[in-house]
């Protein structure tokens, strides 16, 4: 997980999963032959997949990512030179994630990845956001470290770990965060996370206020595999954090 920088206006300082916005160039045509698994997923599930690949090596340069016709992930001798030609360019949007795969001769080891939960902001949110969480098990031999420009911290943390430092003042976690840290503490090890997400429905969660004696309550729908639909809001509004 990473800290998000203090000065940006989206989840400020709280401790998030890598990811980002998507790009277009993240649903580009030609990134099709060089997606893993790609023939069993449509051009929507795919973009997504792919901008969580680009977002994680951008922000915490770890690269879901192997030669075509090969198994085993890049290892951490053959991403040094990766992350330095383009890390950096990528963030600064320089190059796209078509430039990088066509120049290393890569490909996107989107088959890797499990869809976890599918998250929409309310509608009383001012910033929007559709987002797709997908589950994934590192590769072994990279090195996390985070960008030091949208993230200014990177820590490898057990799900149960960081709710239980949120509620101890330590960190601060998003309504959204939390609730997904929560579902995958279930899985107990990286196996078991994996096992569930892959049995799970995914269930569209679009979070809505009811008020009631007078407190308004934050409700998630039934349905989507979490406990605890309903939390009271604090009494200024907005989205419900934990921690400071």
């Amino acid at each position: 997980m990473v800290v998000r920088h203090h000065q940006i206006d989206s989840f400020s300082g709280a401790l998030v999963f890598p990811g980002g916005k998507l790009e277009e160039a993240d649903g580009d045509p030609r990134l099709r032959v060089r997606c893993g698994g790609a023939d069993r997923l449509g051009d929507e599930e795919l973009k997504f997949r792919v901008a969580g690949v680009r977002e994680a090596f951008e922000e915490c340069g770890i690269l879901l990512a192997r030669k075509p016709g090969q198994r085993a992930l890049v290892g951490a001798a053959d991403l040094k030179g990766i992350e330095e030609r383009w890390r950096n360019k990528l963030a600064k949007d320089e190059a796209s994630i078509v430039d990088l795969v066509e120049a290393e001769d890569l490909e996107l080891a989107t088959d890797l990845m499990t869809p976890f939960a599918h998250w929409i902001t309310p509608t009383f949110v001012p910033k929007r956001f559709d987002t797709w969480f997908f589950l994934a098990e590192a590769p072994e031999d990279q090195v996390a470290l985070h960008d030091g420009s949208e993230s200014v911290d990177s820590v490898w943390i057990g799900a149960r770990e960081a709710i239980d430092e949120a509620k101890a003042g330590k960190r601060t976690l998003v309504h959204a965060t939390q609730k997904n840290l929560e579902l995958l503490a279930e899985g107990g090890t990286v196996v078991g996370a994996l096992s569930q997400a892959t049995e799970r429905k995914i269930v569209t969660v679009q979070p809505w206020v009811e008020v009631r004696d007078g407190k308004r309550y934050l409700h998630i729908p039934e349905g989507a595999g979490y406990r605890n639909l309903v939390r009271e809001m604090p009494p200024q509004g907005g989205v419900p954090q934990t921690g400071r």
